[in-house]
């Protein structure tokens, strides 16, 4: 479980971080492909039934929706699994994660004229969702510190098995990282999302995302036994 951030830059994090931009190329690139990977097993799976039946819902109910509904809609079903993804990384309760995604989709298809056609849909779609994990969290006394990875480990255990032993190692070592990397990491390594786009869904100063995905990258290199990976983080 990922914990909040705050919302200011860290300047000791950024005046202390190794800079991934010094590891290889190649290996950057390759644990790029890892990492999409081991996502994938997450964004890939089916998704629920109750996902399903909110989407026949919406497909019943845009034609009275504005102008754009339809574009709208093409584009929120489009992320669902990427929002699903996010949310099994948040919560190691698949039953919760997917509360999170309908109650987000739900309030997005509400605010759906707040949104600006043409900006990044998938970041506020994460925001939402990320917010609604907080606002929980905060009124259910939920929120709990995960620093060893535990909770991230029981997550991802049961869907890497189907998948070999290469990704149980990835999710493995990705649990390792501490919460704030691993999601600075995710959204921008796995699910694509630019430096500005993670800042704005976690909240934070770009830099404080740049810091924290280099760092994530070196310890995870390391963690894998990379070439050319620093031995610490």
């Amino acid at each position: 479980m990922l914990i909040p951030s705050g919302l200011g830059a860290d300047q000791a994090e950024m005046r202390d971080a190794p800079h991934s931009a010094f590891l290889p190329g190649a290996i950057l690139d390759h644990l790029g492909s890892e990492l999409r990977a081991a996502y994938g097993v997450l964004t890939r799976a089916p998704l629920p039934q109750g996902l399903l039946d909110l989407i026949a819902q919406l497909d019943s109910a845009h034609a009275d929706g504005p102008g754009n509904a339809d574009a709208f809609r093409d584009e929120l079903i489009a992320v669902l699994p990427d929002l699903r993804g996010f949310a099994l990384s948040l919560v190691p309760d698949a039953a919760r994660a997917d509360d999170l995604v309908q109650e987000t989709v739900l309030r997005a298809w509400a605010a759906q004229d707040r949104f600006a056609p043409g900006s990044n849909l998938k970041a506020w779609l994460f925001t939402i969702l990320r917010n609604q994990f907080y606002s929980e969290c905060r009124k259910g006394k939920r929120e709990v510190e995960d620093a060893d990875g535990t909770l991230a480990g029981q997550l991802v255990a049961p869907a890497a098995q189907e998948h070999g032993s290469d990704l149980r190692t990835i999710w493995t070592h990705i649990a390792k990282l501490p919460p704030s990397q691993r999601e600075a990491l995710l959204l921008v390594g796995a699910l694509g999302l630019t430096y500005e786009a993670a800042a704005e869904v976690i909240g934070c100063q770009v830099g404080t995302v740049k810091s924290r995905v280099s760092r994530a990258r070196s310890l995870l290199t390391s963690l894998l036994g990379m070439s050319g990976a620093p031995a610490s983080a």
